[in-house]
């Protein structure tokens, strides 16, 4: 198991958006789910921030996969969390939870993240949000 990513995860589930940075490269790729590849550790940390407003969650049953030679990884995990405010274009927020399959896929040089790409079904969420 690729250390790299343990401590990622460790640091979502801690909510320390300054650890999960730690992991990163300056030039980290993120590609979110359903929107645009932001470049770089500022614009990481800006979309961290957002989510942290948004929403709590905690990711459990985590499983992470990696290459022989650390350079690609893979994780597959459950999101577990509460909606606490409003994110533009969604559903309003009014403290409903959710629990949804995701998956995470990674690229590594050095010991660092250079991309991250996070996949979940947006409809599955709408869905328990929205009853």
């Amino acid at each position: 198991m690729n250390s790299t990513i343990t401590r990622y995860f460790e640091a979502f589930n801690a909510n320390d958006t300054a650890a999960m940075l730690e992991c990163l490269s300056e030039d980290v790729a993120h590609h979110v789910n359903e929107g645009e590849i932001r470049r770089g550790k500022a614009l990481f940390a800006a979309f961290s921030e957002h989510m942290s407003r948004c929403y709590d969650e905690t990711l459990t049953e985590v499983v992470v996969f990696s290459t022989e030679n650390d350079t690609r990884a893979a994780a597959e995990y459950t999101v577990n969390g509460t909606y606490l405010q409003t994110d533009a274009g969604l559903p309003e927020a009014t403290g409903q939870t959710y629990r949804l399959p995701a998956g995470s896929f990674f690229d590594l040089k050095g010991g660092q993240i250079t991309r991250v790409t996070t996949y979940y079904n947006l409809a599955d969420w709408v869905a328990q949000v929205s009853t």
